[in-house]
């Protein structure tokens, strides 16, 4: 099948995850800014956060399909995989919220940003194997450096949340993951440079 129902389907699910995480904030009880920071200041970082990794996901997801023209049912699965994966961000971004950063629903977001780059490594190499080594794809992502640091920074911040006692190891992981999504945002120009080098009159 053509990707168009796949990737149409996946923004609706992605629109959605960020419509939930939103509806999570909390509203201030007062009308000052004071109020604000105290009863959403967390929420809201928390929120921020989950919505680039939201948006990096989906930036990334359409850059790749830009160089897909078809796909059979394993990309299908993988990618399902991948929005299961990304439909917990609102309840574990919420727990963050609500425990103010404790050390277990930190570890649990971890694990939830751990488990959606595994998912989408496993989409990204499904769909490299049924294109073949000569693929588009495979030419844009090259040594894929961002993509294998990811989860080694990832396994960091959890292991640091996990075995450093106290905020500290709070502080190291949540700077882990604010780290990857800061390696991330900056424009990934692989898959333009190549649409570039093979684009057509059409």
């Amino acid at each position: 099948m053509r990707t168009n129902r796949l990737e149409a389907f996946s923004d609706g699910v992605l629109a959605i995850i960020i419509t939930i995480m939103v509806l999570e904030l909390k509203v201030p009880t007062g009308h000052h800014l004071s109020d604000l920071v105290h009863t959403s200041g967390v929420g809201l970082l928390t929120y921020l956060l989950s919505f680039v990794y939201v948006g990096i996901y989906w930036n990334n997801h359409h850059h790749m399909f830009q160089l897909v023209r078809q796909v059979r049912g394993g990309v299908l699965w993988a990618n399902l995989a991948l929005l299961f994966c990304l439909s917990l961000f609102p309840f574990t971004t919420a727990w963050v919220d609500d425990s103010r950063f404790e050390r277990t629903p930190v570890v649990i977001y971890g694990l939830n940003l751990l488990s959606a780059a595994i998912a989408y490594f496993v989409l990204q190499g499904i769909i490299i194997r049924q294109q073949g080594p000569e693929s588009l794809l495979r030419q844009a992502v090259g040594a894929d450096i961002k993509g294998k640091v990811s989860p080694v920074l990832y396994l960091t911040g959890i292991l640091s949340a996990l075995l450093i006692d106290g905020p500290v190891g709070v502080g190291l992981a949540e700077a882990c993951y604010v780290a990857v999504a800061i390696m991330w945002v900056v424009p990934d120009r692989r898959i333009d440079r190549v649409l570039r080098q093979h684009a057509t009159p059409d």
